[in-house]
């Protein structure tokens, strides 16, 4: 007699990928919100258009490699792919980049590997990064915090600019965008200004930038319900923001009229963002124990040693990239002993 039999895992656990997905969306809900307050409608608009960019591509793609659509799009892979890459986005991209940024990280960066669970890089980074490198000019056109300018955009002002890529009739980029407080502390200090005269404009806060700590609280209050659920280990975030202040600190120590203080680098880009929420990504992150220490603290590593030296005032996105090509390794050599080995070995 012949018995059906399924494929392991014969057991499944409490998680599952849409609960996850979900969880981490949640997360994320504060730090958008703070982003919407303080900038406006375009981090709204970049949302949408991601989404919605990225669904239709999953699901395009999908029915060409002859899969279900439904059971696929709903695990909100895809939708979390999205969401990150578009809160990294200033909020007056033209739609276009947009679409384009995001139909790479799901169709090249995704679903080109295998899909989930298969792609080496993280999606949300690697469409970044293509944006970044190929329109450098509007990928640093950043609002004021809403704190900082006279007026916030409306609605149809925003969609305005997102959609035609002009700004408002009588007014120019100029009026409306700004520098990132990485961006401007970077310029400054190349003009020979020291940090304590840089820190008298109003674009700085306690830390970092007005209206960007905030924004950095947010979504540490999101990371850190992540761990509470057990979405995410501790240990790439600790290890990610522990190296980057010990490096900065250090340095600071060394010189602080030319090198900012270690909660500026916390607080003014996307270093508590990556450290909760991209470098944390279970399929392109390591996973063994040690392995997500190191790797986290040589992405925070390379974040420092990029805004000092490097060609881009925020870092993460490269320093995740480059550190996703070297996970594998990381946990060759940093596998667990297996319960019994030493007394195998000894014997």
């Amino acid at each position: 007699m012949q018995f059906a039999t399924t494929s392991s895992p014969h057991l499944s656990g409490p998680q599952s990928v849409t609960r996850v997905m979900g969880m981490v969306l949640l997360a994320l809900l504060p730090g958008t919100l703070a982003m919407f307050w303080y900038f406006g409608w375009g981090v709204l608009i970049n949302i949408t258009i991601a989404v919605a960019t990225a669904v239709t591509a999953e699901a395009a793609v999908l029915r060409l490699r002859g899969r279900a659509v439904g059971p696929v799009l709903i695990d909100l892979s895809a939708v979390v792919t999205a969401w990150l890459m578009a809160i990294a986005l200033p909020p007056l991209l033209p739609w276009w980049q947009t679409v384009l940024g995001c139909a790479f990280a799901i169709v090249i960066a995704k679903q080109l590997f295998g899909g989930i669970g298969f792609n080496p890089f993280n999606p949300a980074m690697a469409g970044y990064v293509l944006l970044l490198v190929s329109f450098p000019v509007t990928m640093t056109r950043w609002l004021p915090p809403d704190v900082l300018s006279s007026g916030a955009l409306s609605l149809v002002d925003s969609l305005h600019i997102t959609f035609s890529g002009t700004p408002p009739l009588g007014q120019t980029w100029d009026a409306i965008t700004s520098a990132t407080p990485l961006d401007e502390m970077r310029t400054q200090l190349s003009q020979n200004l020291m940090i304590s005269e840089i820190r008298e404009s109003p674009l700085w806060g306690d830390f970092g930038g007005r209206g960007w700590e905030w924004i950095g609280n947010w979504f540490l209050i999101g990371g850190l319900f992540m761990i509470w659920r057990r979405v995410i280990s501790w240990r790439i975030p600790a290890s990610m923001l522990g190296a980057l202040i010990l490096v900065s600190g250090l340095f600071w120590a060394i010189d602080a009229n030319t090198h900012p203080f270690p909660a500026f680098h916390v607080f003014s880009g996307g270093a508590i963002l990556g450290a909760f929420f991209i470098a944390t990504d279970p399929v392109s992150a390591s996973t063994t124990p040690r392995g997500q220490l190191i790797f986290g603290a040589m992405i925070g590593l390379l974040v420092f040693i990029i805004r000092t030296w490097g060609g881009y005032p925020d870092a993460v996105a490269f320093a995740v990239l480059l550190l996703n090509m070297a996970a594998p390794t990381i946990d060759y050599y940093t596998q667990p002993r297996i319960l019994g080995q030493r007394e195998h070995e000894d014997a």
